[in-house]
């Protein structure tokens, strides 16, 4: 990896999620590179692509702060990138402030191309949020399946999933050490990271966690809300026109399904801000999560 994102990491351990290569492959692309980009209309921002080779990047609190609660973020970035750096490391920096130890998800991802230059063409030509500014909530889309719906993005978000539910079991195996309560482990994901911890609640193949937060994201793909699903905490901006009905379908569905559910819609944000200080009230949207954290005895 690129030298420049070293020096953003002041965490300990790295931990690959998968002995040797992971099961089921990734999509073929170039090497893992990092690259610049704006991050949620914010400044320029740490990104990675072409991730293969999965991992956790630790964070743990001072001792003296410690609650006892791990959180696991993925990153957002549609599958092809993760925004690393503001819905990442600058995230688990500021929970592990707050007593958390906190886990950034390096997850895998659709290849790209190895030349930045051809990279940035197909980025430019595959679009982003933006083009859904001012589209009407009625046809606004109402599942990720209306955007990403190829067939190496879909066998993506599979893997993707497994990735997640692997990092639970790494940090459940490590608790102990890492100062982490067992049945305290929480998931935290962006964009495709919150669709990611949706798949990984409904679907956990293990004890449940004990909440789940998608960030402007997340499904239930119309699939029953299991009986014993986490605690759920959402949120989205209003002018967020790519996924503010698909949120709202997913506070729907686990609200239905008479599982706890918290859901936030703030008027003005957009889509991927992350960690990005906008002087909005979408900004408080941290201090809002962890005081739901709070109430859940868990803070």
């Amino acid at each position: 990896m690129a030298d420049d994102l070293s020096a953003t990491v002041d965490a300990g351990e790295v931990v690959m999620l998968w002995p040797g290569a992971a099961p089921g492959g990734d999509a073929t692309g170039g090497p893992e590179a990092v690259f610049m980009r704006s991050g949620g209309n914010g400044p320029l921002s740490h990104m990675i692509r072409n991730v293969s080779a999965p991992s956790l990047t630790v964070f743990l609190p001072d001792p003296a702060k410690a609650n006892g609660t791990g959180v696991i973020i993925a990153p957002g970035g549609g599958y092809k990138i993760l925004a690393w750096e503001h819905e990442g490391l600058q995230l688990a920096r500021w929970l592990a402030d707050q007593g958390f130890a906190a886990f950034v998800l390096k997850y895998r991802l659709v290849g790209s191309p190895a030349d930045p230059e051809e990279f940035d063409r197909a980025a430019a030509a595959s679009g982003n949020s933006r083009g859904f500014a001012g589209m009407p909530a009625a046809k606004a889309p109402r599942s990720l399946g209306k955007l990403l719906s190829d067939e190496t993005t879909l066998r993506i978000r599979d893997l993707a999933a497994d990735d997640g539910r692997r990092a639970i079991e790494i940090v459940r195996e490590r608790a102990a050490e890492w100062g982490v309560k067992p049945d305290r482990i929480g998931l935290v994901g962006f964009s495709a990271g919150a669709f990611l911890i949706a798949d990984v609640a409904m679907d956990p193949r293990a004890a449940p966690v004990a909440f789940v937060a998608p960030i402007y994201g997340g499904e239930t793909r119309g699939a029953p809300v299991p009986a014993d699903a986490p605690p759920l905490f959402t949120l989205i901006a209003q002018d967020d026109r790519m996924l503010f009905k698909v949120v709202e379908g997913l506070y729907a569905d686990w609200s239905n399904a008479d599982r706890p559910a918290e859901l936030h819609i703030f008027a003005k944000g957009g889509h991927g801000f992350g960690m990005v200080r906008q002087n909005l009230p979408v900004d408080r949207w941290k201090d809002l999560l962890t005081d739901w954290i709070a109430d859940l005895g868990l803070a």
